[in-house]
């Protein structure tokens, strides 16, 4: 039996800006909107940033809690995913949101380039992250720029840091990190599979453009697909993307041109070993 596609949705990131296409959802009331419209089309893990007043990232718990809470009301059995980003704090403010007890939490397990910094994953902060996630009982989606950053995972899940079989996540077309390239590809949902196992999760996110091209190659190869507007605002160069719920249909209509079926909210929990929704 075809294993279902989990989509997830990444709604509004540290990044884009309603000037870069109006549908960017900043305040909590419109992320809540965009996540429930997204959740509608087939989403069902929503990947959470916050953003201040003024569209600028922060970490803070508070809005992330009411951020939770919307979604919880409005988009029941859906996986919550807090972003511990590095473009939204420093240090432990990173995780001051993981005593919220989301379903998930993002994990960069190592440093690489963005365009125009060094996104730093330091060994401490690393590893204090994952002991937190361990203390509230979060999933972390390993979040992986390079392939170091499989490896590194294997030696976390080794050393007790990780708890059950990581969810690994291949992120691609970050300018200065990894390119897309359908042989490195490969090469990473082989690594993938060797190191924790042929029936492993694992799923693929492409920035700007590429966002389409990663979610073919993930659902066709049996992986994960992850789309919205964090990772890219347009449909094609010349029409922004309308919605996060737009970008979610793409993925959605590639699951049918693969004859893969979209999970359900109970089928990815059981999928990536969550426990069922309350």
């Amino acid at each position: 039996m075809t294993q279902p596609c989990i989509i997830c949705v990444a709604i509004t990131g540290s990044v884009p800006r309603k000037a870069d296409n109006p549908a960017v959802p900043i305040t909590v009331t419109e992320q809540i909107e965009s996540t429930h419209a997204a959740f509608e089309a087939g989403a069902t893990i929503a990947h959470c940033h916050v953003r201040n007043d003024d569209e600028t990232p922060t970490s803070d718990p508070d809005r992330f809690a009411a951020l939770k809470e919307g979604i919880e009301a409005h988009c029941p059995g859906m996986i919550i995913q807090l972003s511990t980003g590095g473009r939204s704090g420093a240090g432990a403010e990173r995780g001051g949101m993981l005593p919220l007890r989301p379903d998930m939490a993002s994990l960069a397990v190592g440093s690489n380039n963005f365009p125009t910094r060094v996104y730093e994953n330091p060994p401490d902060l690393v590893d204090w992250l994952a002991r937190e996630m361990i203390t509230y009982d979060v999933k972390p989606e390993i979040e992986a720029f390079d392939l170091s950053h499989i490896f590194r995972a294997r030696e976390m899940a080794d050393a007790g840091q990780l708890v059950g079989t990581p969810y690994v996540q291949f992120v691609m077309g970050v300018k200065n990190a990894m390119p897309v390239d359908r042989q490195v590809f490969d090469f990473y949902v082989e690594t993938t599979r060797r190191l924790f196992g042929a029936d492993a999760p694992w799923c693929a996110a492409g920035i700007g453009r590429n966002q389409i091209v990663l979610n073919e190659w993930a659902i066709s190869a049996g992986g994960h697909a992850r789309t919205g507007l964090e990772d890219n605002v347009r449909l094609d160069r010349e029409t922004l993307a309308p919605s996060n719920a737009a970008l979610v249909g793409r993925a959605v209509d590639l699951c049918a041109r693969h004859e893969r079926p979209v999970a359900s909210c109970a089928q990815a929990r059981d999928i990536l070993g969550l426990a069922p929704a309350a």
